[in-house]
This record gives C-alpha cells, sequence and structure tokens, in this order.
C-alpha cells in the first residue's frame, strides 16, 4: 500500500506575478542596453572609420588585380585572344587622301613630346586650379539663380526608389560651398587596357609601349575643404497593422568636410572601323578619404538629437554609393565629340560684327517707323475730319495707291459670284 502513495509534489518557488514582473524587468534591461550600446554608444574616431575603409577597399582593389592577371595568364598559356569569326568590313578608301602614317604607340608619343615618364617631374597644375574655379564658380551663380538644381534633387531623391515607408523628402537648406579643389602632383604613366600600371615600378621600357591596348593615363591629386551641405526633412510611415498607424518626423543634414585623393584621366581613342568614337575615362583611386557632417533629428515633441547609429548609417550608403560608381576598378566613361571644327560651331569675328550691324540696322529702322506713326496719330488727333490733307505725301500716297488697286483690279474679285461686277461712282 505505501508503494500506491504517490510522492508529494514540488511547489514552484516563484509564483505567477513574480514571474511575470522577472520577464519584464529582463526585457527593460535588454531594450537599455541595445538603445545605450546600439543607438547612443560612441562611434569610432574618424581616423579609425577612414582605415578600415581603406583596408577594405585596399584589399577588394588587390583582388581585382589578381583576377585580371591570373586571367590574362590563362590567356597567354591558351595562345592568346581568339580573334572574333565575324570580320569588320572593309570599306573603300579614297584615292585622294595620302594614306598617313600608323598609328602612333606610346613610346612614339612620349618620345615626340619630350616627355620621360622616369624623370620627369609632377606638374602643381595652378592654371588647372584657376580654369577650374572659374567653373565652379560659374555653376554656383547659376544655381543661385535658377531653381533647376533643387527641382533636379527634389526629383531624384522622390524617385522611384524611395520605400513605401518614406514620405515625401522636402529640401530645406542647400550649400555649394565656398573654397575650390586643389589639383596638385600631376604625372603621365603607361598602362594597358585593364588600367594596370605597366612597368610596376620599374624603367619604362619601349617594348611596353607597343602593347595593344595600352595607354597613357594622368594622375592627380585632389585636396577639397568645404562645407558643401544638404539639408531634407520627411517623415517615416508605419502601415502595420493599418495605414499610418504612426508617424515620425525626421531632419538630416549632411555636409561634406573634406575630399582628398587621387584622380585618374584617360583617353581611349576611337576606331572609325567599328564606328566607335573616342572617350574619357576618369576614376579614383582607392586611397582616397571621404569625411562627413552628419546631424539628425527625430521627433515632433521630445526629439533625439544627433544619433549616432544613423550618422553611421547614413555614412557608409555615401560611401558605398561613391564606391560603387567612380572608385577602381569601376569608372565613368565620357564619349567625345568630334573635334573636327565645323562652321555651325564657330563664334567671334567677322560674323559677330556683321550680325551686330545687321542687329543695330533693324532696330533703327523699327525706331524710324515708330516716330512716323508717332507724329501721324498725333496730327490725326490734332486736325479732327481734315487728317487725311495733313497726312505726308508718302502716307497720302501709299494710302490712295492701295485704294484705287482694290477698285481697279483686273479680273473678278477673289469670292464673287462669277459675272457679278462692282460699279462705283465717278
Amino acid at each position: 500500500m505505501a508503494q500506491d502513495v504517490c510522492p508529494p509534489r514540488a511547489e514552484p518557488t516563484l509564483s505567477f506575478t513574480q514571474g511575470l514582473i522577472l520577464g519584464q524587468i529582463s526585457v527593460v534591461l535588454v531594450l537599455a542596453a541595445f538603445i545605450k550600446f546600439f543607438i547612443f554608444g560612441d562611434p569610432p574616431s574618424p581616423d579609425v572609420r577612414a582605415s578600415l575603409r581603406a583596408t577594405e577597399r585596399r584589399s577588394r582593389t588587390l583582388a581585382h588585380k589578381k583576377s585580371l592577371l591570373s586571367l590574362g595568364t590563362t590567356n597567354v598559356r591558351h595562345g592568346g585572344y581568339q580573334q572574333s569569326p565575324h570580320g569588320t568590313l572593309n570599306k573603300k578608301r579614297s584615292g585622294m587622301l595620302r594614306p598617313g602614317p600608323p598609328n602612333l604607340t606610346i613610346e612614339s608619343i612620349l618620345s615626340k613630346t619630350y616627355y620621360k615618364v622616369d624623370s620627369h617631374q609632377p606638374e602643381s597644375l595652378d592654371w588647372f586650379n584657376v580654369l577650374v574655379a572659374q567653373t565652379i564658380a560659374q555653376f554656383r551663380s547659376d544655381a543661385q539663380h535658377d531653381d533647376a538644381i533643387l527641382s533636379s534633387l527634389t526629383k531624384a531623391l522622390n524617385g522611384s526608389a524611395r520605400p513605401d515607408f518614406v514620405d515625401e523628402i522636402r529640401i530645406t537648406d542647400l550649400s555649394l560651398g565656398e573654397d575650390f579643389p586643389i589639383f596638385s602632383n600631376c604625372r603621365i604613366i603607361p598602362v594597358d587596357e585593364d588600367g594596370l600600371s605597366l612597368g610596376h615600378g620599374r624603367a619604362f621600357d619601349a617594348n611596353i609601349g607597343t602593347r595593344e591596348g595600352a595607354r597613357l593615363q594622368a594622375r592627380m591629386d585632389v585636396d577639397l575643404s568645404d562645407m558643401i551641405t544638404l539639408a531634407v526633412e520627411t517623415r517615416l510611415l508605419l502601415n502595420y497593422p493599418k495605414k499610418l498607424s504612426a508617424v515620425l518626423p525626421v531632419a538630416l543634414s549632411v555636409s561634406v568636410v573634406r575630399f582628398s585623393g587621387t584622380l585618374s584621366i584617360s583617353f581611349i581613342p576611337g576606331n572609325p572601323s567599328q564606328s566607335t568614337s573616342a572617350k574619357m575615362t576618369f576614376t579614383f583611386l582607392d586611397d582616397y578619404r571621404l569625411d562627413f557632417s552628419i546631424r539628425s533629428l527625430l521627433g515632433s515633441r521630445s526629439r533625439l538629437q544627433d544619433v549616432p547609429k544613423i550618422a553611421q548609417l547614413v555614412e557608409a550608403r555615401l560611401h558605398r554609393w561613391f564606391d560603387e560608381r567612380c572608385v577602381e576598378p569601376r569608372f565613368q566613361e565620357i564619349a567625345l565629340p568630334s573635334l573636327w571644327p565645323r562652321k555651325k560651331n564657330t563664334r567671334g569675328g567677322d560674323d559677330a560684327i556683321a550680325e551686330a550691324e545687321r542687329s543695330m540696322s533693324k532696330a533703327r529702322g523699327s525706331d524710324v517707323a515708330r516716330d512716323v506713326l508717332d507724329e501721324t496719330r498725333t496730327d490725326v488727333a490734332i486736325d479732327g475730319p481734315n487728317w487725311s490733307d495733313r497726312l505726308p505725301d508718302s502716307l497720302r500716297y501709299r494710302r490712295r495707291s492701295r485704294v484705287d488697286d482694290l477698285f481697279t483690279m483686273p479680273g473678278p474679285m477673289p469670292g464673287s459670284m462669277p459675272g457679278a461686277t462692282l460699279d462705283t461712282p465717278t
């Protein structure tokens, strides 16, 4: 009988209320730790962030170069690139045009321009800085008198890529800065068709410059210290469980305070046989530094100002946008127009003087006719019913001749019935 008796069950040490309170306290502690260390935690210093991004970009560039070198080695091992089976059509050349010399190689261009890649000193580019400063100053002046840049930015920010939880974005402040970029330390280096430097620090070899696809590349240092600011306002929309369940106003201001890097520009000649135009490419090396100053404001009544995590997210997104467009191995390509001089593009000289004289003569003729009409109207207002006798002989003759021609017109008048005549009293 003693074996059939169930042992007493142990009662829980904590009651339901105590467990609920303990669970709520743990959730609050987790949220507080998340807000303190993840949202309001102190971000790394700008130098540390710049160093980490530079290391990441450098590793990506080295991986890309290694893949290009391995691809080139594989192609050489298999006998080089295969020619396309579809050959280009040979156009008939004119017999009047004397055939010129073959295409100049890098070695011949450098020798004819007296540029020594190994010993030539870098240039300061002071004259280029003045031209760029004038262009930027004119752009800023045009932007102040025209809302085109505001319209373009507003259209770009509110484009199809804007997510559903973000309301319409409105620009509140736009500053294009006051300083100008400074270009310096310009040098010319030969590169292959993939943009890799030929020689890799060794003395320049003339045989390297004869490779197919090799070209010259200009590299220059760029430094800009300014305050280029764009401030926007929008609202974050919570559409769950129903539409517009909650609205969070957001104000964001992004300023570019410094940019320093190496700009690379190269010229790719066109090929008339393949109907390709000349192009200019530019890119920035991976050793650039771009610093931002980001201010944020969340909420309408109780506002959160300058949240560090928001600044990190925005800065990372801007760096990724810049890297995906114009940081090696990516580059921007611009098609160049034909450099052959044309009459329609000519300005100045005798044509401008003749056009100005024609404009002045037309203006003088219109002024004289306007003066004659004003005098005639004044005489009519003064003389009353005898205005026709006061008209100048030339105007009276023109008036009478037009009236006489109207009533002495040979043949029927336009629109009259056939056989009908117009009898005028004599």
